[in-house]
């Protein structure tokens, strides 16, 4: 005779069902539930709601070869592209032109610092000279703090001013001009200020050209090109750029920058500033090459307002000997024109990864409709109840001492319930209660199908329903229904609404 099994404790056999509940609703698969509301005002929000998302997204992938020519518009990312920014860049510059000041005629040489051609240059167009300085000693500039004195003890020997042009010698001596005196100081004599001579270099500088030469090259692409056309060896000599017959002539009239940057030039000449020649290579490569065009733009960047560094200038000074043994040197303080060449831009190309990416995201997106529409049903519509009704599904669990709790988990996964030896006769299960309907309701409470057990909102599943109320009919014998505990079976759903 075979030996009989032990039967496995209470709890081991209702952990291992529990076990078993949860793996079963692991590979359980779900799906939304769908409801129709046949509403034109939340049809139309929600309508209205897709195709401002749709709008967006289709202009952000192909509006944005038009934004290109209407910077008026936005600025529009191709979203349908890889792209490259900041292209690697090479920039030759170079001036050329003649002007006369009141004491001599000036050159290329002379007036464009530095002279290499770089993206950074400047053009001087006024002087301030201080000719024939040397080695010696002579009176502080007035400029200087504290540099007026009355006597020798107003004066410290050995006192060195940073922002002055040599040591004090500790002597109170009379000032190039005037009654005034400042203190004695070791240094390149006479200052700067006290014997400088004044010359404008502008008179002519509006017809000095410059050409600039610009090269860019994206990496990601294998993509260069350059801002000259390719033609005959002596295009350059006789073009000057214009946007629509010349656009790849970049040789500009400094007056032609000055102006395009909406300067003055005769003020701008004589207090200096920095003006930007801005070089855009916004270049779509889906296109053909010449389709990638430079852009150019011209603004001026230094504080044009601002009282306490306003213009531009520098100094340098030219040395040479007299007799072969005294250094003598010329200081010049030069106020100019400097010009910044700044080349940026961005490149792109289709690729598959960024479209599927970006794609998904607009499907994504659209789904904002649906949020804000069930948001509008579930909190101003006057019906919202019985739509949260139709919507949401929830499992609620019967009120029993807590020595049926393993009745609550079996029903919560689906499983059968335990044996009925937990229920008597003398403690049914409690009756019915939350928002159900009652003989003495109106009908306007939202109606819910009552289930064996209090639910507030929905019902189980049909599969723990059923199971449950076989159990409930072998103890307990079931009350018909009223007429008014069963939803209405308008075959139009929520038509009503």
């Amino acid at each position: 005779m075979a030996s009989v099994q032990p039967r496995l404790p209470e709890r081991v056999a209702t952990a291992r069902s529990l076990a078993r509940g949860c793996w079963s609703a692991f590979l359980d698969y779900e799906t939304p539930k769908v409801i129709v509301v046949r509403n034109r005002r939340l049809g139309v929000v929600y309508r209205a709601v897709q195709l401002l998302i749709l709008l967006y997204f289709v202009w952000v992938a192909s509006g944005a070869r038009a934004a290109l020519s209407r910077r008026y518009v936005f600025i529009v990312q191709k979203s349908y592209q890889d792209s490259e920014t900041g292209p690697e860049s090479s920039i030759i510059t170079k001036v050329k032109g003649i002007t006369v000041s009141e004491h001599k005629v000036w050159d290329v040489e002379e007036y464009v610092k530095p002279p290499e051609g770089g993206s950074v240059f400047s053009i001087i167009t006024r002087i301030e000279v201080t000719p024939s300085q040397t080695l010696g000693t002579c009176p502080e500039s007035m400029k200087i703090h504290n540099s007026t004195c009355h006597s020798d003890d107003d004066c410290v020997a050995g006192e060195l001013d940073m922002l002055g042009s040599g040591l004090r010698t500790g002597r109170c001596v009379p000032y190039y001009h005037g009654d005034s005196k400042t203190c004695e100081v070791s240094a390149w004599c006479p200052v700067e200020d006290g014997s400088s001579v004044s010359q404008f270099l502008g008179k002519m500088a509006p017809n000095f050209t410059i050409l600039i030469k610009n090269s860019i090259h994206y990496p990601k692409f294998k993509f260069s090109k350059g801002n000259i056309a390719s033609q005959k060896n002596d295009y350059l000599k006789h073009c000057t750029f214009d946007q629509d017959s010349d656009p790849y002539c970049p040789i500009f009239r400094l007056g032609f920058i000055v102006e395009q940057a909406g300067e003055n030039f005769t003020e701008l000449a004589h207090k200096g500033g920095v003006i930007g020649v801005i070089i855009n290579w916004d270049c779509d490569l889906d296109l053909s090459e010449s389709e990638c065009n430079p852009k150019y733009s011209f603004r001026r960047l230094d504080p044009k307002h601002a009282a306490a560094s306003s213009g531009y200038n520098f100094r340098f000074a030219k040395y040479y000997k007299i007799n072969g043994t005294t250094t003598t040197r010329t200081l010049i303080k030069a106020y100019g024109i400097r010009i910044d060449v700044i080349v940026h831009g961005q490149a792109g190309k289709f690729s598959l990864i960024p479209t599927i990416i970006n794609l998904a995201t607009a499907l994504t997106s659209i789904g904002v409709g649906s949020f804000l529409c069930d948001w509008i049903l579930l909190t101003f519509m006057n019906k919202n109840k019985v739509y949260s009704h139709k919507k949401f599904d929830k499992v609620c669990t019967p009120r029993h001492p807590s020595s049926s709790w393993p009745v609550t988990l079996a029903l919560v996964l689906g499983q059968a319930p335990p044996p009925p030896s937990h229920y008597s006769q003398d403690q049914p299960p409690s009756p019915p209660s939350g928002r159900g309907l009652t003989s003495g309701q109106g009908a306007d409470q939202p109606l819910a199908v009552q289930p064996p057990w209090p639910c507030p909102i929905s019902v189980p599943p049909e599969q723990m329903v059923d199971t449950f109320n076989q159990h409930i009919r072998e103890r307990l014998p079931v009350p018909e229904p009223s007429q008014q505990d069963f939803l209405p079976t308008n075959p139009k759903g929520l038509a009503q609404l």
